[in-house]
């Protein structure tokens, strides 16, 4: 507006034979468009601002009915967080201290297996020690009574054999000394006797 103004003034001042009158009103009709143009300009601006004047109102508006909202919800939040940090701090050091009884237990039960694994193996190498040992005595007294039987029953058989041998030709000799023959041979022998 001021820019106008001085415009104006200079036109007011000028000298009549320094512009024609064709120019000058030329010039004061530019001089109004920029005047129009600048007055529209204003009015844009003041709507932009009233515009943003009432956006930030209902902003302010919306943020306050927000807050009303969520202030409950964050202090009734902010005594619940206070009132369980404690607990969870509590829950988590008896995680971490049941996690370390859990593994030195587990350590335990580890070095208790293989204890035992190893005592197992142990004793079933001195049960199968033991069971080769029998086995092995089992068969060896099973051979000692085998020939202690066969060795004696050969000998008696073998005795018996004899004497029955030695009967029969006892008897043999018996049957013909009644016969009468002096030769002492007998009957059924091709022999020559």
């Amino acid at each position: 507006m001021e820019a106008m103004r001085i415009v104006m003034s200079g036109m007011w001042l000028q000298d009549p034979d320094s512009l024609s009158s064709g120019n000058s009103r030329l010039l004061m009709v530019f001089v109004g468009m920029v005047a129009v143009a600048l007055i529209v300009q204003a009015i844009a601006l003041i709507a932009m601002a009233v515009g943003a004047a009432k956006t930030r109102k209902r902003g302010l508006e919306i943020f306050e009915e927000i807050r009303a909202k969520v202030m409950p919800l964050m202090e009734s939040s902010h005594g619940f967080i206070q009132d369980t940090a404690p607990k969870v701090k509590i829950i988590t050091e008896n995680l971490v201290e049941t996690s370390h009884v859990v593994r030195a237990k587990a350590q335990e039960f580890d070095a208790t297996a293989s204890d035992l694994n190893s005592k197992t193996r142990a004793q079933m190498a001195r049960v199968d020690g033991m069971v080769t040992s029998v086995l092995n005595t089992t068969s060896d007294i099973s051979e000692t009574v085998q020939r202690g039987i066969k060795v004696p029953l050969r000998e008696v058989s073998g005795l018996v054999n004899g004497l029955k041998a030695g009967l029969d030709v006892l008897a043999g000799r018996a049957k013909g000394f009644g016969s009468g023959r002096a030769s002492g041979r007998r009957p059924d022998s091709d022999d020559g006797w």
